[in-house]
């Protein structure tokens, strides 16, 4: 793979997933990345032991790997004057300063865009917030599972009436990637204008926004006819060959094929009923859209009478389009994930073998090779030794707990 990002240093002040996950994108595609963290218990990340539903390995810190791969780290006292400036002499060198702090610390630290651009004019600054930069929320902390998921209207879009409650995200850190991969672009963007311009750009990414973009279409669809968006009741299908059937085994096979008039004899070839091709009831889209119930009612009991490899089978000639419903250990054997090198194989310090999806972007073919996240401050010595520091200074600094 082509690293089109070497060549670009970035330093990053953040901590948890949305941020540093944008960089780890930026690490994969070649940038180098230099992680500030916390002098003493550095990312908060580190100390998580559970995403909610199923506890943090100790030997493998997935979550944290996920975010910070292909870094390299510094635990250095930002409320000291001495770890104030040599993170501006960091600064100085650096292409893009990225952090998720929030205005007021921002300040309190002075690690605003005007203290970081004294050090260095050219540099852009990047801030990933919960809410947005401006406005009564700017200065409040915020997760994905708020600012993105309940605030942004996805929640609620899922929402049915019969759950009798809210559902919630899908997966740890499940906003703060999408997030990530939006802030990903809009420092290579940046980066370009630098580039083309010699103008140095601020970048504002937040989870509220990036919630927003995701729901873009419903959002349109929402203000145009002046309705909240809301999902379809459960059995609310007007296209029989769009939803989800249940195989004899229990599993589900989703459907998607937009053209049902189109799909439909095919489909019936497949269940083995050639005989509702031609039936008037089914003939073309505007009759499969008007009897919907009996079309739907009939694929339930097709489809409930094979289990699913049975209907892979079937299936692997049908032109409409299918997928499995499948769950993460699935799609990490899945052909399609195994050809295109979406999971990646590494090992932690220790050698402990695990696995990571890939960057989703490739260039020239090639999925990009993921390094390890690093170990708290594993690389301070030298990182200090870049910046000049001799060795009794260094001890000196770490003796006064201004480097960890």
């Amino acid at each position: 793979m082509t690293g089109v990002m070497e060549g670009v240093r970035i330093l990053e002040v953040a901590e948890h997933t949305f941020v540093p996950a944008a960089s780890a994108l930026l690490a994969d595609w070649g940038a180098e990345v230099i992680k500030i963290e916390h002098v003493e218990r550095g990312d908060a990340m580190r100390g998580l032991a559970s995403a909610g539903v199923a506890a943090v390995p100790a030997d493998v810190h997935v979550l944290l790997e996920h975010s910070n791969r292909g870094k390299r780290s510094l635990g250095l006292d930002l409320t000291s004057a001495e770890g104030r400036d040599l993170l501006y002499r960091l600064a100085a060198t650096s292409d893009v300063f990225l952090t998720n702090k929030l205005p007021k610390v921002r300040a309190k630290l002075q690690i605003d865009v005007e203290s970081i651009r004294e050090h260095n004019p050219r540099i852009i600054y990047v801030r990933g917030t919960g809410q947005g930069e401006r406005g009564p929320d700017a200065d409040r902390g915020s997760y994905d599972s708020l600012a993105f998921w309940a605030r942004a209207g996805i929640a609620s879009g899922l929402t049915r009436p019969e759950y009798g409650h809210v559902p919630s995200p899908p997966a740890p850190g499940f906003g703060d990637s999408i997030g990530a991969m939006t802030i990903a672009g809009g420092i290579m963007g940046a980066l370009f204008h630098r580039e083309r311009t010699g103008v140095a750009s601020i970048v504002d990414v937040s989870l509220l926004g990036t919630g927003l973009w995701a729901m873009g279409q419903a959002l349109g669809l929402s203000l145009v006819l002046n309705m909240p968006w809301e999902p379809l009741p459960l059995n609310a299908m007007a296209n029989p060959l769009v939803g989800n059937y249940l195989t004899k085994d229990g599993r589900w096979l989703a459907f998607s094929c937009l053209q049902a008039g189109r799909y439909w004899p095919p489909m019936c070839e497949v269940i083995g009923r050639p005989e509702l091709a031609v039936d008037p009831r089914f003939a073309d889209h505007t009759a499969l859209r008007d009897n919907s119930t009996e079309a739907i009612a009939l694929l339930r009991e097709a489809f409930a009478e094979r289990t699913l490899e049975e209907w892979r089978s079937r299936l692997a000639d049908f032109v409409g389009q299918w997928a499995v419903v499948q769950d993460t250990q699935e799609v990490a054997v899945d052909p399609q994930s195994v050809a295109n090198g979406y999971i990646q194989d590494l090992e932690t310090a220790a050698g402990v073998p695990f696995q990571l999806a890939a960057a989703p972007v490739q260039f020239d073919e090639r999925p990009p090779a993921t390094r390890r996240a690093p170990q708290f401050n594993e690389h301070g010595d030298e990182i200090l030794a870049e910046l000049g520091l001799d060795w009794d200074t260094v001890v000196d600094l770490k003796v006064r707990g201004v480097v960890a």
